[in-house]
C-alpha cells in the first residue's frame, strides 16, 4: 500500500506515550466533536498506547481525527514477544506512525539505522511516518545541536521516503516534559538546517515535508512556536491528553 502524497498542511499529532484508560477515550471524543464542528487547518492527529489503539479508532471511526502508533518493529512479524508490526497498527486502524523518539532513541539504545529500518517497515505497511530527531541539554550548550539533529536526519531517513508522505519532528530533548522551550530562533534555525537536508535529499518534495516542532508545546506558546518559519505543526506531549489544551494547540495553527 503506498500513502498518497498530496499538498501537505500543517499536522498537530498528540502523543500519549505511557499514559490512558479507557476514560480517556472521553478526551478524545471532545476533540474529535470540537475538529469535526470548526474543522481547523491542521490535520489532527492522536498516537494512543497501543492497549487504546483500536477502541480510539473505533471512537473516531468517521471522525475527521487520524489514529496512530507510537513505534513499530523493523520485521513485518516474527519471535518478537512484545513488540508490534507496522501491520498490526494499520490493522488496529492506525494512519501514522511516531519513529525515532529520543524516549526510544535514548531508553532503548535505538540507532538512526534501526530507526530507518522501521520507517521502511512503516511506507511497506501503508503508515505515514512521523521521524522525530533532537537534540540533549549537553549538545545543545557545546555547540553541537545542528550537528546532531543533521545527522539524525540524514541517517533516520531511508531513499524510500521520495514521493511518500512523511512528517518529521525536530523535539530537544532537553525541552520535553520540562516546561522549557528553546527560542523561536533557535527553533527557526534547527527547522532551517533539517529543510536543507529534506530538499538536499528529496527536493521540491522535501521542500514541502512538514517539520512539527514538540518539546513542552502548551496552550501558552503554541501560537508564536507555530507562527515560527519553518514550522509545520506539532507533536504535544502531555497537553494533548486533555481536549481543552490540545484544543487551543490545534486553534493556534
Amino acid at each position: 500500500m503506498t500513502v498518497s502524497l498530496t499538498t501537505p498542511r500543517p499536522l498537530i499529532a498528540g502523543n500519549w506515550k505511557m499514559f490512558g484508560l479507557e476514560a480517556s477515550l472521553d478526551e478524545a471524543r471532545a476533540v474529535a466533536a470540537a475538529v469535526s464542528e470548526a474543522p481547523p487547518a491542521a490535520r489532527v492527529a492522536i498516537c494512543p498506547p497501543a492497549t487504546l489503539l483500536h477502541r480510539l479508532a473505533e471512537t473516531l471511526s468517521g471522525e475527521p481525527v487520524l489514529v496512530g502508533g507510537q513505534d513499530c518493529h523493523p520485521a513485518a512479524q516474527g519471535a518478537y514477544t512484545g513488540d508490534i508490526s507496522a501491520a498490526m497498527l494499520v490493522d488496529a486502524g492506525a494512519r501514522l506512525v511516531i519513529l525515532g523518539h529520543s524516549e526510544r532513541r535514548g531508553g532503548y539504545g535505538e540507532s538512526c539505522e534501526l530507526v530507518a529500518s522501521k520507517v521502511e517497515a512503516a511506507l511497506a505497511a501503508g503508515l505515514e511516518p512521523i521521524i522525530c530527531c533532537g537534540e540533549s541539554l549537553a549538545q545543545r550548550e557545546a555547540g553541537q545541536a545542528e550537528a546532531i539533529v543533521t545527522g539524525q536526519i540524514r541517517n533516520s531517513l531511508p531513499a524510500s521516503l521520495a514521493g511518500q508522505a512523511f512528517a518529521v519532528a525536530y523535539e530537544p530533548i532537553w525541552a520535553i516534559g520540562t516546561g522549557l522551550t528553546p527560542t523561536t530562533a533557535d527553533i527557526a534555525a534547527i527547522h532551517k538546517a533539517i529543510r536543507a537536508i529534506l530538499v538536499e535529499r528529496f527536493g521540491d518534495h522535501g521542500a514541502s515535508v512538514p517539520i512539527l516542532y514538540g518539546g513542552s508545546v502548551k496552550p501558552e506558546n503554541a501560537a508564536e512556536i507555530l507562527a515560527t518559519e519553518d514550522v509545520g505543526g506539532a507533536l504535544v506531549g502531555g497537553a494533548s491528553l486533555k481536549a481543552k489544551d490540545f484544543l487551543a494547540i490545534i486553534n493556534a495553527a
